[in-house]
């Protein structure tokens, strides 16, 4: 790498089909920078069509990290997440001053960029009485646990979310303490530079992408990969919208057209979610997905780390 010329990472983010793979491949080869995945249901190696992995062709193009390395059978999380791409980073930058982080989970950007604080993990017993919990009483039992465990924390959480509602119980119950206090907020310093990028496009056609994209997805095999994965269907990397439509379809709630039109409704809702949170990072600056050479150009004009 050039000593003058500083690490940069340049994170790529957006809601799902708004044109990131595409875009990102373009960049990173503009860049002579590898790919880093932030999309969490990217990681896992068994739910290829549903998460929109990308192509072996888009793969070939440029080097790709943290897609498909994991089982869904594996405990994996955003901390050990943050860890594995920092020493990735580490190693990718002894080689190019550019590397990229594409994706829409808004989480693990944060963890990349500005840490999270360590919070310890549940042992296995109370782990199996929140699964219980949730199978038993659904996402209200989750609800009225936390809001009891910590009313502060329970007014700030996404409470349609059980999984940020179940982790926030394991660290109550494990530690004694509320989820609120130990949260430090604090962003840890990172030696390399951070430019954030997010795409956008009207409303109508990203819903229209997503619309299309659903059917792309059940003509490539979604329905058969679901399939085999049913008798998984209660492992947290499975309670995913694409996956849990079709469930609901074999156990005989939906026909087959109704849960398509779910996930397509659950994408367009899940899009709006994500906007909602790329919304309040004001270090983000927003393009269309067809400003390429406007992105291009901010990216080696800008010096600061954040702006």
């Amino acid at each position: 790498m050039n000593s003058d010329s500083p690490a940069t990472l340049i994170v790529l983010t957006g809601p799902t089909a708004v044109g990131k793979t595409s875009l990102g491949i373009e960049l990173a080869r503009s860049l002579s920078g590898e790919i880093l995945s932030a999309d969490s249901r990217q990681f896992y190696r068994e739910m290829k069509i549903g998460t929109a992995r990308p192509s072996g062709e888009f793969l070939k193009l440029v080097p790709h990290h943290f897609i498909a390395h994991i089982s869904i059978h594996d405990n994996y999380n955003v901390s050990r997440f943050e860890t594995d791409a920092l020493n990735k980073l580490d190693q990718l930058f002894k080689i190019s001053s550019s590397a990229l982080l594409i994706g829409g989970s808004g989480l693990y950007i944060n963890a990349v960029c500005h840490g999270i604080d360590k919070l310890p993990d549940p042992d296995d017993t109370l782990r199996e009485q929140l699964k219980n919990l949730y199978l038993n009483e659904g996402i209200d039992g989750l609800r009225v646990r936390l809001k009891v465990l910590d009313p502060l924390y329970f007014e700030q959480v996404d409470q349609s979310n059980p999984k940020r509602l179940w982790r926030a119980i394991e660290v109550c119950q494990t530690t004694g303490l509320s989820y609120s206090s130990l949260r430090k907020n604090k962003p840890k310093p990172r030696e390399f530079r951070i430019i954030k990028l997010g795409l956008q496009r009207d409303r109508e056609e990203l819903n229209n992408r997503i619309n299309f994209r659903v059917d792309r997805m059940m003509a490539e095999g979604l329905l058969e990969e679901v399939k085999e994965l049913l008798p998984y269907r209660h492992l947290n990397a499975l309670n995913t919208v694409g996956y849990k439509e079709l469930f609901d379809y074999f156990d005989g709630k939906y026909t087959l057209g109704q849960a398509v039109e779910k996930i397509k409704t659950n994408t367009r809702r899940f899009a709006k979610r994500q906007m909602t949170w790329f919304r309040k990072d004001k270090e983000i600056k927003w393009f269309y997905p067809d400003d390429f050479q406007k992105i291009l150009h901010l990216i080696k004009q800008r010096e600061p780390v954040n702006w």
